[in-house]
């Protein structure tokens, strides 16, 4: 019998699977044009509809910054990402992966450089939508990231 963690995982593949699928369905009834342009549309689709799970579990009386992190964290850990939360005080966090199986799925794929794009416009779409929701002056900073070759993903979350 398969466990519910192999369940999930096989899921979660599925579902990374799915992502390639579509972009290779986009690229053979779309010859002529690069995959990219959809790609980063559907990130920020994705984006959005994060921010709206996300927003409706924020606690307006608690910083935000550290709360928005540690759900960008949670839903990492939960697909299967290797991701931890370092947050300095209530203005300024990081968000690091150390591993990503999106990241082994563009080199596989060789789509690696929509991977690094993709992830920034999903994190600044949701950053951008918690600005609007919330009225607040959230920034994200990609400081490095595994496709350019660095040792891990880490992005900056803050306040100013």
């Amino acid at each position: 019998m398969t466990s519910t963690e192999d369940k999930f995982k096989i899921l979660c593949s599925i579902t990374r699977a799915a992502h390639f699928e579509w972009r290779q369905a986009f690229i053979e009834l779309n010859p002529d044009k690069k995959p990219v342009e959809a790609v980063m549309k559907y990130w920020e689709i994705v984006g959005h509809d994060t921010a709206k799970a996300f927003l409706k579990r924020i606690k307006p009386d608690e910083p935000i910054v550290p709360q928005l992190a540690q759900m960008i964290v949670d839903s990492s850990l939960a697909m299967g990402e290797n991701a931890e939360l370092e947050v300095r005080n209530t203005t300024e966090a990081y968000v690091i992966h150390h591993a990503c199986p999106w990241f082994e799925w563009h080199k596989r794929k060789d789509a690696l450089e929509e991977d690094r794009p993709g992830c920034d416009c999903w994190f600044q779409t949701i950053v951008d939508d918690f600005n609007k929701a919330l009225n607040t002056k959230i920034q994200v900073e990609t400081l490095s990231t595994l496709p350019d070759g660095d040792l891990s993903c880490n992005r900056r979350f803050s306040v100013e």
